[in-house]
């Protein structure tokens, strides 16, 4: 059985094992360092303040998480969200990541967000493949723009429209003032094409 569900703070340590091994191993993000169990619970905390994070169980062990941040902190880029998704090394390749990236997409929607973006770093075949295989095109690319593990990586951003951007918006509303049974009823049908 495969679920998923929002995250709690408490799940900072299971999801660090997730994480860790793509900051000590990759340069898939930019982190030099794993952060620590309490900076991570934070970063869920404060994610969830405004963003949907999401956690898929199957079985009842998290193999992935997926989040959403801003995209940028000026008031006319709120309807753009920026999207990460993470799973344990071996869960690659069977649907997780896309479960997980589409119900983020469609909470995202609820909460008025116009433009979903991915930042890849560059080479990423496997990554860009991804985001691409789910709609996105490429939007920008900065080159020589992170230095990890000796060597200098591009920078590749993607997008995807999730809504009428021809319109002036609604108001953005922050992943808490949803309603619940529209969240609850969202994560269930993600997971039940899983199952």
């Amino acid at each position: 059985m495969t679920t998923i569900r929002l995250a709690v703070p408490e799940d900072a340590e299971r999801l660090l094992e997730i994480y860790a091994p793509y900051v000590r191993e990759t340069a898939v993000t930019f982190e030099y360092e794993v952060p620590t169990p309490e900076e991570f619970s934070r970063r869920v905390n404060s994610t969830l303040a405004r963003y949907p994070w999401l956690v898929l169980e199957r079985e009842g062990k998290t193999l992935g998480y997926a989040y959403a941040s801003r995209y940028q902190s000026r008031a006319a880029y709120q309807w753009g969200a920026q999207g990460s998704v993470y799973l344990e090394r071996g869960a690659q390749g069977k649907g997780l990541g896309t479960a997980l990236y589409r119900c983020l997409m469609e909470l995202l929607r609820e909460q008025g967000v116009r433009t979903f973006y991915g930042c890849v770093t560059h080479p990423n075949p496997a990554s860009e493949a991804f985001h691409r295989k789910l709609g996105f095109t490429q939007a920008g690319y900065f080159s020589k723009a992170g230095y990890k593990l000796g060597q200098w990586w591009d920078i590749l951003w993607l997008e995807l429209p999730l809504g009428d951007r021809t319109a002036p918006p609604e108001p953005f509303r922050p992943f808490p003032s949803l309603e619940a049974a529209a969240v609850k009823r969202i994560l269930e049908q993600a997971a039940a094409r899983l199952n």
